[in-house]
């Protein structure tokens, strides 16, 4: 007989849970006696299982039975949620066990929504039990809150497949260990999952490098009762594609969510009877209303606005009232909002929820019995997760339907529905050695004020399981970065964040570090959203900054299913105010397209190839389709057989030709493989056709394929182009994708998750035009620099994490080696499977504005030189510039104006770095008064920051990372005992001295620079000006001679003398206007005498075209005017044909007739 698994437990807990269950889970009967015997644990098993109870319990028995003093009161276990709906549902779930035991404990709930007030009272008491988020948990050891956590004993990590492949699992991963870091206990760790595989490897980024973890793994799936429904009998358009044509109708595309089209002639109803929603609404609505509680999955906000808001319609118009049977919700809502929905859905109130992957995860949603899945959910574990909502509890079935919305996504639900029913999920890949959140972590773990000795920083860092194979070099390239040691004179918007002792090989924060790791917490990149609120404050949601560009005060839209008004559109946020039964437009967000992964596209290959010529009959019992859809699917291969004379497959590749509307070639390239295969093709044939046959061209892949746009071909290119070789394939992607809009976007997110681009204000938005703007600028520079950690991140994110560079490789062996086929066709128009590639532009233009901007930034200042050649030499740009602008600029630059001086021993050695080689005396010019650059010199000395060198005859003080670029210049000594880091060769030495004093001076003679180091600087200044960093001409107000300029400093110096001149310009009184008016109209000015035609016609030429009752001109304007006034003078010169009246209207009844 098997032992009892509540054998452990103290009797308190056993009889509660005998009295309150018929009997313990598979999940618990193996997860409680590993945990009870201090094992760390995963747990894999289907949702409603009993995961959550089998996790906590022991800890709850613990808690009873060996209770902390309220003296010592302290958190013990901490479980992390990556949601926080899931978080609060955890909460109220644990109130039954907790009144079941008896005992006292306290459960606290922490995440970005808790009030400061109940933060405050968690530091003064803190709970038994703390309930967080990653993100929370991370800002807690990040803040004064982290003493609560030196008692933690167990660490419970909900749903931790849906953070382990993924750049916010790598940060958890580093808050586990700083968690484990700060407890004087050795942390139990207990994490969550769906099915994952493989499981172990979940398990090794669970517990870390070095550790072991149990696997329980109940082997349960979950009954499932899928099918597949299409509502049309044919899916295509008579003669037509199988893509909607996306100006009548169409929401999108065939990867984006477009409308798939449906049987219907003519055009009396347009866009309504070519697309598929008009039959999916009815079918939808008629199973809501079957059943008690339903979720519906869609993949985009946009699609769950428009579905919520029509099905809402038409229950109105079969019920004859308004009728609001289903509500969106989503990660743009605000949280009180979904909070609202949730309870409605829960309450039997509302029958059912739209939703994007915002409901996916685990939280307990009740007596939801039917889910649908609008459009394929992309993969086996999104369906298994979202179906898996029906039937939430233990042993129930859960229910759902799927509707595809064009042909190739039946295609696709097909295989996805047959791998959830066999449990072939996709592989679990943990990304290895992320850098930009190393750069995060290692900011947040000295902001706290503890110094880190740098090897015991990279053990705890390599215990982290995607780190467990971290380098120290790659470490020191990452604290090299952070410390401020790439070239000053180019990263010089770049502040340093820590201080890097090399020489005792420890690390501290710098003075603001704590903010900039509080302020830019976590992973999730800044998208630069606007908040709407009402005039209150109250959140509703978030909109794309592109829809409210184009959004005006008075304009309605949807949210939520709700209507709501836009009163004002601030910097950072949109207030609006409810607008119950108005009409809206449905927002659109821009978002990550998923790439489809290589297994489940060899599946769909496999099911191409071998399903094509079996009966709809087999298909609809071995597949879950319905008749429609089994028909329509079979009539889509087949199609696609007759036009290409095979079905693109698992063994074989087809590429199509034909000449689009305008007569240009387009090659569509059809294979299966998924998006994250194409999208490395399709950068790889871009630079082959490049390089090999001179043209550009436009590669646009998808899941199902790529398409080549050649404009200038005049013969189709043949199929040997898509043979990339495999050897060279990684070069080509390599050296394409700095160029791509791909690379610009992920170094933007990168640099802004190191903490290199932080946030302007706390708490406001950055645009993104902005973050792009300054990301590009960034680029331009760090790309230089092969060794760049965020560079060396964005290569690795790219070609490992989005793109799937080994699968490509292996395709192209296969083609090579004729395992798998390479078919040509060559066709009228496109084929069924071409058809829906070609409005599928979403995936290559959805960062457009990423795209790095060196060829603009060159061709700009290339004409800034053409336009300032024109002008320097000459004596009037002197007079352009204003001398004060310039004396205030000079100071900023040189760190000698009071807002740039020297306040402490970090800002000095910043000077330093800045500013270059200082004697005692030049440093304490650039210090406040109050402080002593020779104590603070001493310091940064005795650290080994700052040195003396001998340069140009006497002492000067510089940063030490300086030491190799002088020796270099000068040929001057440095002192011994520097790290090798800082004494390795540098190219260029002088001219880099040459370029950073240009960027930290005004305009400079020749003969300033050769004072300042004693040797000639002819020859660089001359290189320099014809690689566009240096101008030359007149520029210093009251200068005579020539002077040097660097080109950003003389940008700057223009802007500043612009503004100067403004404010000269600066509106007047009122009363000096009404003084200065009638003298500038020349009112009573002219004397009576010399009065005639003459001056008559000089006083109308600056009045013409002005509209005046005659009246008027001849009583009051002209008489004042001209001094003296005749009608005759007036006739004169209409006589001649010098004037001529033209009229404007009548006023009354006879002025103007």
């Amino acid at each position: 007989m098997a032992a009892d698994p509540l054998a452990s437990f103290t009797p308190q807990v056993r009889d509660w849970f005998k009295r309150s269950f018929a009997g313990p889970t598979e999940a618990q009967i193996q997860a409680w006696p590993a945990i009870a015997g201090g094992e760390n644990v995963i747990v894999s098993a289907p949702t409603g299982s009993g995961k959550t109870l089998a996790a906590f319990l022991w800890g709850l028995d613990r808690l009873v039975a060996v209770p902390t003093s309220e003296g010592e009161k302290r958190t013990r276990l901490v479980y992390v949620s990556p949601l926080k709906a899931l978080s609060y549902d955890v909460e109220k779930n644990l109130r039954a066990p907790l009144k079941g035991i008896g005992g006292e404990l306290s459960v606290a709930i922490r995440t970005g929504d808790t009030p400061q007030k109940e933060r405050q009272a968690m530091l003064r008491t803190p709970p038994d039990v703390l309930i967080t988020t990653p993100e929370s948990l991370y800002l807690m050891l990040t803040s004064r809150a982290r003493e609560m956590l030196a008692g933690v004993e167990w660490c419970i990590v909900d749903e931790i497949h849906a953070v382990a492949r993924t750049k916010r699992g790598a940060h958890l991963s580093l808050t586990m260990e700083r968690l484990e870091h700060q407890s004087e206990n050795t942390v139990q760790r207990i994490g969550l999952s769906a099915t994952q595989r493989p499981l172990e490897e979940v398990g090794r980024f669970l517990v870390g490098a070095g550790r072991h973890c149990r696997v329980v793994d109940t082997g349960v799936r979950k009954e499932l009762d899928l099918k597949i429904q299409v509502p049309v009998d044919d899916m295509r358009e008579p003669g037509q594609h199988d893509v909607t044509d996306p100006a009548v109708g169409g929401m999108g595309t065939a990867a984006g969510g477009g409308d798939m089209v449906g049987v219907g002639a003519g055009d009396a109803e347009g866009a309504t009877r070519r697309s598929i929603w008009p039959a999916i609404y009815p079918e939808i609505l008629k199973l809501v209303k079957e059943h008690r509680s339903t979720i519906i999955f869609v993949n985009a906000r946009r699609a769950a606005e428009r579905l919520a808001i029509r099905l809402n319609e038409l229950a109105g118009e079969e019920d004859g009232e308004t009728a609001s049977i289903a509500r969106a919700h989503h990660g743009s809502l605000a949280r009180e909002e979904r909070l609202i929905v949730e309870d409605l859905l829960k309450s039997g109130e509302l029958p059912c929820l739209v939703a994007t992957s915002s409901l996916e995860l685990g939280i307990d949603m009740g007596a939801v019995d039917l889910v649908l899945q609008v459009e394929s959910p992309k993969s086996v574990t999104a369906g298994l997760q979202r179906i898996g909502r029906a039937g939430h509890n233990v042993g129930d079935i859960s229910k759902g339907r799927i509707f595809p919305k064009f042909r190739a996504d039946l295609l696709e639900c097909a295989v996805v529905a047959r791998r959830m029913r066999d449990g072939e999920i996709e592989s679990t890949v943990v990304p290895r050695n992320p850098l930009d959140v190393l750069a995060q972590q290692i900011v947040a773990m000295v902001a706290t004020g503890d110094d880190w000795r740098v090897p015991e920083l990279h053990d705890l860092v390599r215990h982290a399981y995607p780190y467990s194979d971290l380098s120290r070099e790659m470490l020191d390239q990452v604290l090299d970065m952070l410390d401020g040691r790439y070239p000053s004179e180019e990263f010089a918007e770049l502040r340093p964040r820590i201080v890097w002792d090399r020489v005792q090989d420890t690390i501290r924060a710098r003075k603001g570090a704590l903010q900039l790791a509080v302020t830019n917490a976590g992973t999730i990149p800044d998208r630069g959203l606007y908040g709407v609120h009402l005039p209150d404050g109250r959140r509703v949601g978030e909109l794309d900054e592109e829809m409210v560009y184009e959004a005006r005060p008075g304009q309605t839209f949807l949210l939520g299913a709700s209507s709501w008004r836009i009163e004002e559109i601030t910097r950072d946020r949109v207030i609006v105010t409810p607008a119950p039964g108005a009409p809206g437009a449905v927002p659109f967000w821009r978002g990550d397209g998923v790439g489809r992964r290589v297994e489940l596209g060899r599946a769909i290959g496999e099911f191409s190839r071998t399903q094509i010529d079996r009966e709809p009959e087999e298909l609809m019992a071995d597949y879950d389709l319905d008749e429609r859809a089994a028909k329509n699917l079979l009539d889509y291969l087949r199609e696609q057989r007759e036009a290409t004379r095979v079905v693109p497959s698992d063994r074989t590749i087809v590429v199509e030709r034909f000449r689009d509307e305008i007569g240009d070639w387009r090659l569509c390239i059809l294979s299966p493989f998924g998006g994250r295969v194409h999208a490395a093709w399709g950068l790889a044939l871009s630079a082959r056709i490049r390089d090999e046959y001179g043209l550009e061209s436009d590669a646009i892949w998808s899941d199902d394929g790529i398409v080549v746009h050649l404009p200038d071909a005049d013969e189709p290119l043949g199929a040997e182009l898509v043979l990339v070789d495999p050897d060279t394939v990684e070069d080509l992607v390599v050296r394409e994708l700095s160029s791509s809009a791909l690379y610009g976007a992920r170094f933007r997110e990168n640099a802004a998750r190191a903490l290199l681009l932080p946030r302007a204000y706390p708490g406001k938005r950055t645009p993104l035009w902005q973050q792009r703007l300054k990301a590009q600028s960034l680029l331009e520079v760090a790309k230089r620099y092969g060794q760049f950690p965020i560079v060396l991140e964005t290569y690795r994110e790219c070609l490992r994490d989005v793109l799937d560079l080994p699968a490509l490789e292996q395709l192209l062996r296969g083609l090579h080696s004729r395992e798998l086929s390479l078919v040509e066709a060559e066709t009228q128009r496109a084929s069924p499977f071409a058809s829906s590639l070609l409005f599928d532009y979403v995936a290559s233009y959805m960062y457009e504005g990423d795209t790095p901007n060196a060829e603009r930034r060159a061709a700009a200042l290339s004409l800034d030189r053409d336009l300032l050649r024109e002008l320097l030499g000459q004596e009037e740009l002197r007079d352009l510039i204003d001398a004060e602008a310039l004396e205030s600029l000079e100071a900023d630059l040189q760190r000698l104006s009071d807002r740039t001086q020297a306040a402490n021993t970090d800002s000095l050695h910043d000077v330093l770095r800045g500013v270059g080689d200082l004697t005692l005396a030049g440093a304490q010019a650039r210090c406040l008064g109050a402080v002593s650059a020779e104590k603070m010199l001493a310091e940064l000395v005795d650290e080994r920051r700052a040195v003396t060198m001998h340069i140009a005859g006497e002492v000067r003080y510089i940063a030490s990372e300086d030491a190799g670029l002088y020796r270099d210049a000068f040929g001057a000594v440095p002192p011994g005992g520097l790290p090798a880091a800082f004494l390795e060769e540098t190219d260029d030495p002088f001219a880099r001295l040459v370029r950073r004093f240009a960027r930290t001076h005004g305009p400079f003679t020749t003969k300033e620079l050769t004072d300042r180091f004693v040797v000639d600087p002819s020859a660089v200044l001359r290189e320099l000006e014809r690689g566009g960093d240096l101008v030359r001409g007149e520029i210093r107000p009251g200068g005579s001679e020539r002077e040097w300029c660097d080109v950003e400093v003389l940008r700057r110096l223009r802007r500043a003398s612009l503004a100067t001149l403004r404010k000269e310009v600066e509106p007047a009184e009122q009363q000096a206007l009404a003084r200065y008016l009638p003298v500038w109209q020349g009112v009573d000015v002219k004397p009576p005498g010399g009065a005639g035609v003459d001056r008559l016609r000089e006083v109308l030429v600056p009045l013409q075209g002005l509209a005046l009752a005659p009246e008027v001109w001849e009583r009051d304007v002209l008489p004042r005017r001209a001094g003296a006034y005749s009608p005759a003078w007036i006739d004169q010169l209409c006589a001649a044909g010098e004037l001529v009246w033209v009229g404007a209207g009548s006023l009354g009844r006879r002025s103007g007739k």
